[in-house]
Formats: structure tokens, sequence, C-alpha cells
């Protein structure tokens, strides 16, 4: 299993970072008003923006082949929590594009969102 590459300089991501959770919850409403509520899914999902800047030819280079190799949403991989250290075996990314913007000699930038999947 592949993991999320590292940038340069050994961390994952750039701050500002920005990292979520969420729980499933599904509603029933009944015809006489009553609601019954239940979680779809166990536990918290987890989702991460990574903003990158002022990437180099290399580090853009490895991003892009990471991305071509999970082929978008399709592929699953290993990310490590930037906060707490945490790896969680089973994530992938929440698009199918790789949008980069290349500056002149700044570098690249990209944003990637990496979702944790149901196990």
């Amino acid at each position: 299993m592949s993991a999320f590459p590292i940038l340069k300089t050994g961390a994952v991501v750039q701050y500002p970072a920005t990292r979520g959770s969420s729980h499933s919850t599904c509603v029933l409403r009944f015809v006489d008003g009553a609601e019954q509520r239940f979680r779809e899914h166990p536990g918290t999902l987890r989702r991460w923006v990574i903003r990158l800047e002022l990437l180099d030819e290399t580090e853009t280079a490895r991003l892009e082949e990471f991305f071509q190799t999970q082929q978008g949403r399709l592929g699953d991989f290993a990310f490590t929590d930037p906060w707490d250290g945490t790896t969680y075996p089973s994530c992938s990314l929440e698009e199918d594009t790789l949008a980069m913007r290349f500056e002149d000699l700044a570098g690249a930038q990209v944003a990637v969102t990496v979702q944790e999947n149901r196990v």
C-alpha cells in the first residue's frame, strides 16, 4: 500500500492546513411527527485539506505521480495526521482532478483534500 508523499523538508503539509471530522446520522420522520435517529456508520470520519505552495520540480513530479498512481478518488493509501502523528491506513483523495498553479520562479501551488475511508 502506498502512502501520501512527503515534502523534501520531511513534512506532510504546509500551514495553514485544516482538518475536520464528521458523523453520519440518519433521521426517519414518521407520519405522526415523531423522529428516530441512528448512526449510518460507526465512528468518526476524518478529512484534511492540504495546501502546498512553493513546490519545486521534484516535489511537483512526486505529487503528480502519486495522483496518477491513485487514479484520483479510486486509490487507497495511508495518511499520517500531521497534528497527532496517527497513521490512518485507508484514505483516498476527494477529487479526480489535480489542479496545480505554476508561478514563474516561485514554484507550484496545489490544494488536495484527503478523506478517511470506511473500513
